[in-house]
């Protein structure tokens, strides 16, 4: 995915759902690789009562070729699609 700071001001910030359609978190950042200019992976606070307060420090690392969609909210693909 080729990416530009448009995109990524987009993608943070959107809920992550597994391909049971249950949130595992917010993206917080994205990774980037500079030399190719495309986004290696998404990095989401995980969700809860305790991110929502702050106190949450725990980070998951998803690797871009697990998305299968992103809209509203951003669709991880089943792991047997992978």
């Amino acid at each position: 995915m080729v990416i530009s700071m448009r995109i990524v001001n987009e993608i943070i910030g959107k809920e992550v759902l597994d391909s049971s359609a249950i949130i595992i978190g917010k993206v917080k950042d994205v990774e980037i690789d500079a030399e190719f200019n495309t986004i290696e992976s998404l990095v989401l606070n995980k969700g809860g009562l305790t991110q929502g307060l702050g106190l949450s420090k725990g980070e998951t690392i998803v690797p871009v070729d697990r998305v299968r969609k992103i809209g509203d909210k951003i669709l991880l693909k089943d792991i047997d699609e992978l």
